[in-house]
């Protein structure tokens, strides 16, 4: 077997049920879960009608690369949302949610042959982690704290360090903070690209769960583009309609940016075999040909934090994120023990900072802190932050 297995941790979502394993919460109580992020709003209907009328497409196989009409169609939505102008027969992919794709990544462009880190956010998304194990690299991770507006402080990493560099993930919007990346930030980030010669993976899965339609989130394509980079050299962007279209269950996103890095992932999703269904690709063309629909979703989570942010902060130290649809709170002790006692008082369940991040150099940069996903329907994100106000912990 693979000894790199050995090194992989639980998932958060294990960890947290393990931790209620000996709870009994009030039955008297609904169970609200705020700890996945997993969209709850409603599908829109012309998604569903897309993607069944589009069943007969199963008789065929399907190519790595998709059909050039979802790739056109995710380079013409790429160009409305960033203004990012990408080639879509050699600069975009389409991929079966960037889960798959963000870890297939590190796989394609982790050099085994020599000495290899991987940079990431701490608290972070877990697949950054088992990716970079996977490939035969050392994670090197960034603790994004408050001290430091939760931004990754590359300046921190030695350029001893930064010579093993070979991958740098990146999450904007944040997660679990919600925090976007400005763009002195990413022209920072090219510098050491340039200079050190590593791939970035900006992962924007969040990025259009936002607040201020007249003020979307930076993204990294729009990033390079500003900043003379029409190549997006070294620079790969992962998307996708999870979020934006309340579609996690079709598994569906892309990936766009260095030609020369796409063709290698081409190369490597064609072995490994990651074409997206044909019904999958007609659902997905017109999930990204409209608007209208992502501007109601957005509409709805700005409701939610709009009530369930000033109610949650009457007990927990928070405020509303600049995007994402999660609430980064401080507890009044530690997070597990305040987990563990919502949950079996309140019968609340939110994840532990410190399940989302690793201790170094003796300092967990996720402990004190609850993630709480503000995805479930208004009369339940109201309802939940009313037990939390109201919970005496």
């Amino acid at each position: 077997m693979n000894p790199d297995l050995e090194r992989l941790q639980p998932y958060p979502f294990e960890r947290l049920r393990q931790l209620f394993a000996d709870l009994k919460p009030p039955a008297s109580l609904a169970h609200i879960n705020l700890s996945i992020g997993e969209p709850k709003h409603a599908t829109p209907p012309f998604i569903f009608e897309a993607l069944t009328n589009a069943l007969p497409g199963l008789s065929v196989y399907p190519a790595t690369a998709g059909t050039p009409a979802l790739r056109e169609a995710i380079a013409a939505w790429l160009q409305r949302r960033f203004a990012a102008a990408v080639d879509p027969a050699t600069q975009v992919l389409p991929v079966n949610g960037t889960r798959e794709a963000l870890f297939a990544i590190a796989q394609t462009v982790i050099d085994r042959t020599r000495a290899a880190r991987v940079v990431a956010p701490n608290p972070f998304y877990q697949i950054y982690e088992g990716a970079a194990l996977l490939a035969g690299a050392e994670p090197l991770l960034l603790p994004t704290t408050p001290e430091n507006d939760f931004r990754m402080a590359f300046e921190t990493l030695t350029p001893t360090q930064w010579a093993q560099v070979q991958l740098v993930y990146v999450c904007s919007p944040g997660n679990p903070t919600g925090r976007v990346m400005r763009l002195d930030e990413w022209r920072a980030l090219f510098d050491l690209a340039d200079r050190y010669g590593f791939v970035i993976a900006a992962d924007e899965c969040y990025s259009e769960i936002y607040f201020d339609e007249a003020d979307p989130p930076l993204g990294s394509l729009q990033a390079a583009q500003a900043l003379g980079r029409a190549d997006y050299a070294g620079l790969v962007a992962f998307g996708s309609l999870s979020k934006r279209s309340n579609v996690p269950g079709l598994r569906s996103g892309y990936v766009a940016g260095d030609a020369r890095i796409l063709k290698k992932f081409l190369q490597y999703r064609t072995y490994h075999g990651n074409a997206m269904s044909p019904p999958v690709q007609a659902a997905s063309i017109a999930a990204w040909n409209d608007e209208s629909h992502v501007r109601d979703n957005r509409r709805l989570y700005a409701q939610k934090f709009d009530v369930a942010t000033p109610l949650i902060a009457r007990a927990l130290p928070t405020r509303k994120p600049e995007a994402a649809f999660y609430l980064w709170a401080r507890t009044p002790g530690d997070d597990t023990d305040y987990a563990r006692r919502l949950y079996a008082e309140r019968h609340v369940t939110v994840l532990p900072g410190s399940f989302l991040a690793r201790t170094r150099d003796g300092s967990n940069p996720g402990r004190g802190f609850v993630r709480i996903a503000l995805v479930a329907g208004y009369t339940e994100v109201v309802e939940a932050a009313h037990r939390i106000a109201e919970f005496a912990y």
